[in-house]
């Protein structure tokens, strides 16, 4: 086999296995939306027709995607010769932490739903890349919401208030006097609940111009018992708010904004002089460079099918994309009146922390 041959070959390997990756996130969309992983996760070794008794669904269905999880790997079988009716299938419990266990860092399923939500607007991503359109967060619907707030929950609710913002002393002494927090595009209100609860004398002020989610976080807030120190609003607070809060936050949200500057400029107007304004975001490359690693290719992906089609969804975007690189949001905290960004000594795979510099 001649180089160029062999170079061929293992490139149709590789796009192979995307496919079936593909279809495995799919199948996996389907087995959070119809109770499989948790019906599996909670009742053992269980046959096609216990499964679809237990979630009310189509038992020649969930045979046929409970075997299709076991051929890739997902699920185990206790008898492979056994017949088809008879056969029971196992989530074995490491494979449960990934698939069914909402509070776990290890909990990745909610990416099918983000990509769910993406593939369902296939279409108009089409449209909007042929005409320099946009796909917004809107239209990307209940999924997108859903598999974003789902995806960070486990972070937000676990090491933010609980390692990351404790070894930053500023916030830790703040918060643990009964500062205040402006927690800008709360989404679902995780990060707001998260640090409520890390700190039971902070107030927080969550701030999202999806009307939807800010319903959504209400409702989260008053079941995790923090209601009374945590609000919600789909505006930025008034000038009486200007100078107030002891830290104001971003968390994974600026590289969406169509203006990321205007935002930026008011987090400056809303913290206090001696107050910290803290933004995370992508732990992406610092330069591009190609091949990237899976994260850089992850990010990329986010930012071809949801970031940068919400973003350009809005008139006069500067179109950022979820590949955000220190040295951008830098320029940005620049001309919103910052003098620079700092960055924290913070480790995750995945975001990175900034602190912007008050001039």
């Amino acid at each position: 086999m001649t180089t160029s041959a062999a170079v061929t070959e293992a490139f149709t390997e590789r796009v192979f296995r995307s496919v079936l990756g593909a279809a495995e996130t799919q199948a996996i969309y389907l087995g959070m939306q119809l109770g499989y992983y948790t019906a599996l996760s909670d009742g053992g070794s269980l046959t096609a027709a216990e499964l679809a008794r237990r979630t009310e669904t189509a038992p020649r269905y969930a045979r046929e995607w409970l075997e299709h999880q076991a051929v890739c790997g997902y699920l185990h079988v206790d008898d492979v010769s056994a017949d088809q009716e008879e056969r029971r299938f196992t989530l074995p419990p490491e494979h449960a932490e990934v698939l069914a266990c909402e509070g776990s860092l290890n909990y990745i399923a909610p990416f099918s739903q983000l990509f769910a939500a993406t593939s369902q607007r296939l279409e108009d991503l089409v449209h909007a890349y042929r005409t320099g359109t946009g796909v917004s967060w809107e239209q990307f619907g209940t999924d997108a919401r859903e598999g974003q707030a789902a995806a960070n929950r486990p972070l937000f609710l676990g090491p933010l208030g609980k390692e990351y913002l404790p070894s930053i002393p500023s916030i830790e002494q703040a918060l643990r006097a009964g500062g205040t927090v402006a927690d800008i595009g709360c989404g679902y209100g995780w990060s707001s609940i998260g640090i409520a609860q890390a700190y039971p004398d902070a107030t927080v002020d969550g701030i999202d111009t999806d009307i939807a989610s800010i319903v959504k976080a209400r409702a989260v807030a008053e079941s995790y018992g923090v209601s009374d120190r945590v609000s919600f609003s789909a505006t930025m607070p008034g000038p009486d708010r200007s100078a107030q809060y002891d830290l104001v936050c971003a968390f994974e949200c600026i590289h969406d904004m169509s203006d990321p500057v205007a935002v930026l400029r008011e987090m400056r107007r809303l913290v206090r002089p001696d107050g910290t304004v803290l933004v995370m975001d992508e732990r992406v490359a610092h330069e591009f460079t190609a091949p990237g690693d899976e994260v850089e290719q992850l990010m990329y992906g986010y930012s071809l099918l949801c970031c940068l089609p919400d973003g350009l969804s809005h008139e006069h975007s500067v179109g950022t994309g979820t590949v955000m690189r220190p040295a951008t949001l830098d320029k940005y905290a620049r001309q919103a009146g910052f003098s620079g960004i700092e960055i924290y000594d913070i480790e995750n795979d995945f975001f990175r922390f900034y602190r912007l510099v008050q001039s």
